[in-house]
Formats: structure tokens, sequence, C-alpha cells
């Protein structure tokens, strides 16, 4: 698939792709990805069969990231330090200015498991859980 092909192949006519996974720390992780990484916060549900949850995303809702918490409890240790969420950013000044809000609020850059991310000027940073958010500053097609 080329980057000229921005829509889905006639054999899979998805309409929306969403990303879920469970974590212990619902409030942390929603402040981590919407105040201070600064994706949108797109729906909250409360009281479903137990679960709580938000999804978040990039601008419309074609694409997101939902997180949920059972009342008992949901494992939230990522499982490897390859689980990544890459954003990439038109410019390395922009994506800048991301990392820079991230410190601000406390949260540092880790080294990341494949070298190929700060090789190529990315920055990793973990979320409450341990999962990492990769900022690189120009896409890679």
């Amino acid at each position: 698939m080329g980057a000229d092909n921005d829509q889905w192949p006639d054999s899979l006519p998805v309409a929306q792709v969403r990303i879920a996974r469970p974590t212990d720390q619902l409030d942390a992780v929603v402040r981590f990805y919407v105040d201070v990484l600064g994706l949108s916060e797109l729906f909250r549900f409360d009281g479903h069969d137990g679960y709580r949850g938000v999804m978040v995303g990039l601008p419309g809702t074609g694409y997101h990231l939902e997180f949920t918490t059972h009342v008992d409890g949901s494992p939230g240790a990522a499982p490897s330090a390859e689980n990544l969420l890459v954003l990439y950013f038109a410019d390395a000044a922009r994506m800048s200015d991301v990392a820079r809000r991230l410190t601000e609020a406390g949260i540092e850059p880790v080294d990341a498991e494949n070298p190929y991310w700060t090789a190529n000027g990315g920055l990793t940073f973990p979320d409450p859980d341990g999962w990492r958010v990769v900022l690189m500053p120009r896409p890679v097609f």
C-alpha cells in the first residue's frame, strides 16, 4: 500500500479503527494522552458491566485509542518496551513543542528498545502504565 492510498482495500471495507487496552490508572492515562500529549477526548463511558473507559484520538473519529478499567481490576503493565504508539510530525520543531510539554509535566524520555527510533531523531516517552509513545520529527513516507 503506497502513501497515496488513503482508502481501505475493497476486501476489507473498514469504517473505523480502535486500539483498546486496559489500565489500572485510567485517570492518569487520560491525563497523559489528553492533557499532556494533546490528543482529543472523543467519548467517555461508565457503568458498562463493571467497565468504564475513555476513547481518545486524532481529529475525527476514524482512528482512536480506548482505555478501559474494570471494578475488579485490569492488567495495566506494558508487556514489553516494544509496545509503541508512534506519532510522526511534519517537522522537528512541532515534535519539540510536544516533547517540551511532556518534560514540563515531569515525563522524561527513556531509551528506545530499538535503536532505529533514536537514530532517526525520535524521542520515546512512557505513559503511566509504561507503554511507550515515540515522537518522530518527520513522516516515514
